[in-house]
């Protein structure tokens, strides 16, 4: 089975003084775009920045991003739902109107770092019968254990999501969830519901590499990306994505699990072209 790589290049929590490489204007976001793809990337993961390189859901600049991405790459277009942790519920159920292949859905609450990233039940279901009448796929992101089982809830409470494919990705590392072991991971992972179809694996921060080299052996797929890291190495600090999407390449290709075509992951995840 080959490998499905997403990038996410921007994130919500880097600063663009602090790390002036981040991708944060439309343009940068583009060009990043193109390198990933060429590096073996088949899904972008966006956050969008305003003028002032600060997080926002604002409905034209996501629309924007959307368009352009799709125009110029053959990429999946995946658009956060969870934009930052100080976005309104009300808001991040607008980021579907901006027509992504794919959104994130995050099942469950968590603490954040000093923050509380919410995601009440009422309104991750909400966010999934939008997702399937707009026929979006939506990624599940589990932050904790108790997520896979949230995950479980949802599919028996509304049935599957656009295109009959369960895809979920661990986020690991966020102080106040799951942490960066490959314990941690393996017992999420143990812990899907029968439905799941695949699932892919995050490392924040120091988690990166032990994260992708569990997800990749245990048969699961990867997420890489400035969003989760900005260290390449011990002394490195990564000065463009692409890095990081052609090491995960490198990686899954000497396990002989190749990354996908974007053309493969769309038959994959089960997303329609738009």
């Amino acid at each position: 089975m080959n490998t499905l790589i997403t990038v996410a290049p921007t994130g919500a929590e880097h600063a663009k003084a602090d790390v002036p490489q981040l991708p944060t204007t439309l343009a940068e976001l583009v060009e990043t775009a193109r390198t990933c793809q060429d590096a073996g990337a088949a899904m972008i993961h966006l956050h969008i920045r305003d003028a002032e390189h600060r997080p926002t859901l604002d409905p034209g600049l996501l629309k924007a991003a959307v368009d352009a991405v799709r125009s110029e790459t053959d990429l999946i277009v995946q658009l956060s739902t969870g934009g930052s942790v100080h976005d309104p519920l009300e808001s991040r159920l607008t980021v579907l109107d901006a027509e992504p292949d794919s959104c994130s859905l995050t099942c469950g609450t968590l603490n954040f770092g000093d923050d509380v990233f919410l995601n009440p039940f009422s309104f991750m279901s909400d966010l999934y019968v939008r997702a399937q009448e707009r026929q979006i796929v939506p990624e599940f992101e589990l932050f904790d254990l108790g997520h896979a089982v949230a995950l479980g809830r949802l599919i028996d409470r509304h049935g599957l999501p656009f295109g009959g494919k369960v895809h979920c990705d661990f986020v690991t590392g966020v102080p106040g969830g799951m942490p960066s072991t490959p314990a941690a991971l393996l017992a999420g992972v143990a812990l899907l519901p029968p439905e799941v179809t695949s699932w892919s694996a995050t490392g924040i921060g120091r988690g990166h590499l032990p994260i992708l080299a569990t997800a990749l052996a245990a048969g699961g797929h990867a997420r890489v990306g400035m969003e989760d890291n900005i260290v390449y190495a011990r002394g490195r600090v990564v000065q463009a994505n692409s890095e990081l999407v052609a090491r995960a390449a490198r990686i899954a290709t000497d396990l002989q699990r190749p990354p996908m075509t974007t053309d493969q992951a769309r038959e994959f995840l089960g997303i329609k072209r738009r």
